[in-house]
């Protein structure tokens, strides 16, 4: 099991994200949590700006950047999204003022940092999100466990796996299952592999794909495919696939709903790890930045890119152990 991420929320191996107050998993259904700070564009605010990291985080680090720069447009902010895996050591060799990722670091990662810095890296959620299965929107599938997933996914699984051994008739029995995947440098990839997968290494006829968009592009494009990527990503050509970590459970479709209650299985976090000194002030360049992100309007743009809000208590609790909270 993955150790207590907070007090007030905890991400357990195959139990998503489940809050401890309930009242914090219904705050923001009807919309934002109206306890979000209000952003509000501060003096004296320039330079320029680094994000290096999460594929499945460009399009909310790109919108909350371009939202950033009509605040402040003598700003400079370059944004790379290559996969989880390149945020820590851009980090630690301080070739970014930001790292986002859609896993948490591992132990190996933080040791480096620490080495290099004195200190650990500090995380920051930023958004919920639910990782998906999908299959091409044809698919008559109602439901899948995470035995099942291994077994498709998995080298633990048999090595051609068809649509009828998941239960499928008719012209669907007989067709081998196309899989496709992210590659290693990205936080889905690992994050997919440990919770689904218990761990397991994947199949080597796995279609690795740079991009998340890419996985969902390959199964709205192939009839007989399955794939994982973030809610974000869904289009027309694909669907989601209803989960269950457990053979026999209730299987519970992605949703901002079940994905706040915990009952989704493949529910997460979305982080932007920092360099923050214990002690220390961050500059006004980065806080304004990280308040922006957390703030009403930063989590305006997590709705919009597909994804769920914080709650405020979270939010909040974010910017008050950076010491950006209200004064």
């Amino acid at each position: 099991m993955k150790r207590l991420l907070s007090a007030a929320m905890c991400l357990g191996l195959g139990m998503g994200v489940a809050f401890a107050n309930p009242a914090d998993s219904k705050a923001p259904s009807g919309g934002l949590d109206a306890g979000l700070m209000d952003y509000a564009p501060a003096q004296g605010v320039s330079g320029g700006l680094k994000s290096v990291g999460s594929d499945s985080m460009l399009n909310l680090m790109t919108q909350w950047a371009e939202s950033f720069k009509r605040m402040y447009p003598n700003v400079k902010i370059e944004i790379e999204g290559k996969g989880s895996g390149t945020a820590p050591p851009a980090l630690t060799e301080s070739q970014a003022q930001f790292g986002p990722m859609s896993r948490e670091m591992k132990a190996d990662e933080v040791d480096k940092f620490e080495k290099a810095h004195g200190y650990k890296p500090t995380s920051v959620k930023t958004a919920v999100d639910s990782l998906a299965v999908y299959v091409h929107k044809d698919n008559p599938i109602e439901s899948l466990s995470f035995d099942d997933l291994k077994k498709v996914f998995s080298v633990t699984g048999p090595a051609n796996v068809t649509w009828g051994d998941l239960g499928l008739k008719g012209e669907w029995a007989d067709k081998p299952i196309s899989l496709y995947g992210r590659n290693p440098a990205s936080g889905t990839y690992s994050y997919f592999k440990e919770h689904a997968l218990g761990k397991t290494d994947y199949k080597p006829t796995v279609k690795e794909q740079a991009g998340s968009s890419g996985v969902v592009q390959g199964v709205g494009s192939d009839k007989f495919a399955i794939g994982y990527s973030g809610i974000g990503y869904k289009t027309a050509d694909v669907k989601t696939v209803p989960l269950t970590a457990k053979a026999g459970g209730k299987p519970v479709a992605p949703s901002r709903e079940s994905a706040l209650s915990g009952e989704y299985p493949l529910a997460r976090f979305l982080y932007v790890y920092v360099n923050a000194k214990p002690g220390s002030e961050i500059e006004p360049l980065r806080a304004e930045f990280i308040k922006l992100m957390l703030s009403k309007q930063g989590q305006e743009v997590v709705v919009k890119e597909g994804y769920d809000p914080l709650p405020a208590s979270i939010a909040n609790g974010e910017l008050a152990k950076l010491g950006l909270g209200k004064k």
